[in-house]
């Protein structure tokens, strides 16, 4: 089953308005221990609902504790609850760090790092720009960090003081909507304005990894550009917030195809037992798991993260949306459950095999 273990509050901070970093302490702290760019999978019960949210670690791996940062969300019953009445003693639930938004650390390799982010996507990418600095003491890290106005920059001050202590080692460049009087750092962050800051302040043949998380339309806009310039997959590391629209009209072309079919005879193996159940065709694999009282992992339900992991070992399907599994993942049968639909009359998955 999933396992949610407790973490106390020890520190809330407002980095913005909007916006709160909340440190947090465990009763075991190997339980916790993360690899920088992880996130955490929080659950709590508003109103006899539970919910499931994930938020990304900020602090580096050598600052000592647990971070995460929680922008609230018009409407987010999680974040405005983090952000309103969560006070300093209380307890949260949360699963172990999990995803895999990092590369490993070489500290005795120079590397040069570039770094895209948006609004509170700045979050797990500050803990790997932390720990970079921290653990490859001959490489350098560039941040491009998109938001809307001054005011809306989440860790500005924690960003600067990092630009002062690594001045020769890290690059900040702020591109802000509005308030900005220079146009290479006004505007959006698209391909157009990736080409320009390649031109001038990125030397983009230089660079090793970039690591990109915000909004997916910035994030496509960014992956052509960086593809434009010689950068191939294997350099690019992104985590998004948020489902596409392509997924969601999936879902719809899914649901027509269903419409008179006999559905799926599914079986399910977790956590070392076997379950069969009859699912409908225009119903994902994990809800179908959740119909049928199984206690699977979850967290975005969007494909965004890598919680609901399983593998297909018989059968076939159709993956709606995937952010999160890398290509050699979905050639060896590995789908995100909550983006998995029957398209045979028959289909085996093992969450047990990741």
């Amino acid at each position: 089953m999933a396992t949610f273990l407790p973490l106390r509050v020890t520190d809330i901070h407002r980095t913005i308005r909007d916006a709160v970093v909340l440190t947090l302490e465990p009763e075991n702290s190997e339980d916790f221990s993360f690899i920088q760019g992880q996130y955490l999978t929080f659950e709590r019960d508003f109103d006899g609902t539970k919910l499931r949210r994930n938020y990304s670690i900020c602090a580096g791996l050598d600052d000592g504790k647990i971070q995460v940062g929680v922008k609230r969300v018009d409407g987010g019953a999680f974040s405005t609850f983090a952000n309103t009445e969560l006070q300093v003693g209380d307890t949260l639930n949360a699963m172990p760090p999990m995803g895999k938004f990092y590369t490993e650390i070489e500290p005795n390799k120079a590397k040069n790092y570039l770094g895209f982010a948006g609004g509170s996507g700045v979050t797990p990418v500050l803990s790997i720009l932390k720990t970079v600095l921290t653990r490859e003491p001959d490489s350098t890290f560039t941040l491009i960090y998109a938001n809307r106005a001054v005011g809306t920059i989440m860790f500005r001050e924690e960003l600067e003081a990092l630009k002062n202590v690594y001045m020769q080692r890290l690059t900040i460049i702020h591109v802000l909507e509005t308030g900005q009087d220079i146009d290479l750092f006004s505007g959006r962050v698209d391909q157009d304005k990736c080409a320009a800051l390649f031109q001038t302040w990125v030397d983009i043949k230089a660079v090793d990894t970039t690591f990109i998380c915000g909004p997916e339309p910035m994030m496509l806009g960014i992956v052509e550009a960086l593809k434009s310039h010689g950068l191939d997959d294997s350099q690019i590391k992104f985590e998004l917030f948020g489902a596409g629209q392509q997924g969601r009209l999936a879902k719809q072309a899914i649901s027509e195809r269903a419409e008179g079919s006999k559905g799926t005879d599914a079986t399910v193996t977790f956590e070392g037992a076997d379950y069969t159940f009859k699912m409908p065709k225009d119903q994902s694999v994990l809800e179908a798991a959740l119909t049928n009282n199984l206690d699977a992992p979850f967290a975005c339900k969007a494909g965004v993260c890598s919680t609901c992991i399983a593998k297909v070992t018989e059968g076939e399907y159709e993956m709606l949306s995937n952010h999160a599994l890398e290509d050699y993942e979905v050639e060896a049968g590995y789908v995100l459950t909550c983006q998995c639909y029957a398209l045979s009359d028959t289909l085996s998955v093992n969450y047990d095999q990741h």
